[in-house]
């Protein structure tokens, strides 16, 4: 555990050097029943920090039409960072879903990728620049690509479980979701499926209490969707998102478990929805005034904050420097996506269809024209 010396100040003991100690002793506390270092704890903040603070450019630039949708994790980076910090980059995998961008930018995901989803630029690595913003995913890192039926990445993640398995690799695939997709009979077959076969992976419901406009008590029968986890044999761990190190702790216990060969776990991260669900929705119209600012009580962000100021991990230069730093990250991952070029209207068809003839850009009625039942082209009579 790698230690910082902070300024002394008089005690009841009546010398400085005990002050120090014992400042020495806080900081040593935090974390070190975790395996901890400083370095990890102010990374962890770090990543939550860039991730709002893109989360917030994100909004700005909606709000100004340079982008055209955006679905919040305000609120979500504490668990997500949390879990998906003991996992390794390049080794294991991860199956996202749209509101995880901390635990991308945790798992290795550029802030400049990130970006590029957003603009839906040619070189965005998540779909070049076909896919709605949300769905990201990247080949080199192992992320995988998510689509927009809800819950379907559960079996996608599975499924590699089964491989690493098979293969005999020591590879752990994560999957996350929110609680109104723990619904879909996706997210019960996977989980059927993970438990006879005790596959290597962890399945994350970030229960922020709302499907869209759906609350919870209509969504499910059961309060906690961790209970379902015992009819499925594996273990239900409720997490609280407001807790940092609970989620890294709870993340790390899943993860090791599913590398040693004990089968699935199914975690249930209790966080909050800072946001609307989504740029297209309005949360005021089923949110109460009340709701909303108990809300803002659960985030994350400031509450680990303060534990790392208590423990004197984190000061005001500390605070300041790391705040400049996801300024300049967000500035840049944005100046840099905007200027990068848009997709080639030629290139549309590039890996959608594995046997589908090149777009016929050159002929104006495959250009402009609508198309029949039949595959003809309407006449400028029928158009009208």
């Amino acid at each position: 555990m790698s230690t910082t010396t902070h300024d002394s100040v008089p005690t009841e003991t009546g010398t400085a050097e005990a002050a120090a100690r014992e400042g020495e002793g806080r900081e040593g506390q935090l974390g070190a029943d975790l395996g901890l270092s400083r370095e990890d704890m102010l990374e962890m903040y770090s990543l939550m920090a860039i991730t709002r603070a893109i989360d917030e450019r994100m909004w700005v630039l909606n709000r100004a039409g340079k982008i055209p949708f955006v679905i919040s994790g305000q609120g979500h980076e504490g668990a997500q960072v949390g879990i998906a910090y003991p996992l390794r980059k390049g080794h294991d995998w991860m199956v996202p879903y749209y509101r995880s961008v901390a635990s991308l930018i945790t798992f290795g995901m550029t802030p400049r990728e990130i970006m590029l989803a957003q603009f839906a630029r040619a070189v965005d690595p998540s779909s070049g620049g076909r896919q709605m913003p949300g769905h990201y995913g990247t080949v080199e890192r192992k992320i995988v690509s998510v689509s927009s039926p809800v819950a379907t990445q559960v079996l996608h993640a599975t499924g590699i479980a089964l491989a690493s398995k098979m293969r005999g690799l020591d590879q752990v695939a994560i999957t996350y979701l929110g609680e109104g997709s723990s619904n879909q009979g996706d997210f019960h077959e996977a989980l059927n499926f993970a438990g006879i076969h005790k596959l290597p992976v962890v399945f994350v419901v970030e229960n922020n209490g709302y499907a869209i406009s759906v609350p919870m008590n209509l969504q499910s029968a059961v309060e906690d969707i961790a209970v379902r986890g015992a009819g499925y044999a594996m273990p239900g761990i409720i997490a609280n998102g407001m807790e940092v190190l609970e989620c890294y702790r709870i993340g790390k216990e899943a993860i090791d478990r599913a590398r040693s060969g004990e089968g699935p776990t199914l975690i249930e991260a209790k966080v909050t929805r800072m946001t609307a669900h989504s740029s297209d929705d309005q949360q005021t119209k089923y949110r109460s005034a009340e709701d909303l600012e108990a809300g803002k009580g659960m985030d994350p962000l400031p509450r680990f904050r303060q534990q790392l100021t208590d423990a004197g991990i984190l000061d005001d230069a500390e605070e300041q420097r790391l705040a400049a730093e996801a300024k300049k990250v967000v500035e840049d991952a944005t100046d840099w996506a905007e200027e990068q070029v848009d997709p080639d209207p030629a290139t549309a068809q590039a890996h959608v269809y594995a046997d589908a003839p090149p777009a016929r850009m050159d002929d104006p009625h495959w250009r402009s024209a609508r198309f029949m039942g039949d595959g003809g082209p309407l006449t400028s009579d029928q158009e009208a």
